[in-house]
């Protein structure tokens, strides 16, 4: 029997990028939570396994050669799981190559330009004391509606983000995307963005991806819980 795969994770847009892709190659895993809010991603042994103090990391003890492997980053994790089951990274080298691309955007724009938007529309105005800052506000906004823009244009000539086929570049690009209204996106002048993102959130394993601690979402965290998220490690 395949020995579990331990997730350290919080329900986030990149947290939901492992456990939708643990759920989708039907992987066993067990979790492991690291509570953003009070500071668990500075625990000396966490930082061990991910030295950047963010989640989520998995340790596989099946790893190469059948030894052990911790990895962080969420897009090497999905890398990695792909390449561990051959899944979801498509069949020719020309796929995993427009994989690659469209896994690097996200995780160089959406995630990077969607997170600082949540943070200045969101975060930053709550904070004691407030930073209500319309510079950033506007700058990230706008940022976050071009690169849907161009997702949206990728959409109009391909089924998935990759091509024709569901991806990684799929799963890390949908828990970003899906909070959209947070982002104050609209999706009047996308619907081919607006198709994709009710086509995968109709996919059982993202769902169940989603769906994993789904409740430690509930309740204001943008007071005390921000302080703790964005201060220094030490």
């Amino acid at each position: 029997m395949t020995a579990p795969i331990e997730l350290f994770f919080w329900p986030t847009p990149n947290g939901w990028k492992v456990s939708i892709a643990l759920e989708e190659m039907g992987l066993p895993y067990t979790v492991q939570p690291i509570d953003i809010g009070k500071g668990d991603q500075f625990d000396a042994a966490f930082l061990k396994i991910a030295p950047n103090n963010r989640m989520p990391a998995i340790v596989d003890p099946e790893g190469p050669d059948g030894a052990p492997i911790s990895v962080f980053e969420s897009g090497a994790i999905l890398m990695y799981l792909a390449r561990k089951t051959g899944q979801f990274y498509g069949s020719t080298e020309r796929d995993r190559i427009s994989v690659e691309e469209w896994l690097m955007w996200q995780m160089g724009g959406v995630g990077p330009m969607a997170g600082q938007a949540h943070h200045f529309l969101k975060y930053a105005p709550a904070m004691e004391p407030p930073n209500d800052l319309p510079y950033a506000k506007d700058r990230y906004r706008n940022e976050v509606a071009r690169l849907y823009g161009v997702l949206d244009r990728r959409l109009a000539e391909n089924e998935w983000i990759a091509g024709d086929f569901y991806s990684i570049a799929d799963m890390a690009t949908w828990g970003w995307a899906s909070l959209w209204e947070g982002q104050q996106q609209t999706l009047d002048d996308k619907p081919h963005l607006a198709r994709w993102l009710d086509v995968c959130a109709a996919r059982p394993g993202v769902q169940r991806g989603r769906a994993v601690l789904a409740e430690k979402r509930s309740g204001d965290v943008r007071t005390a819980a921000a302080s703790a998220m964005f201060r220094k490690p030490g």
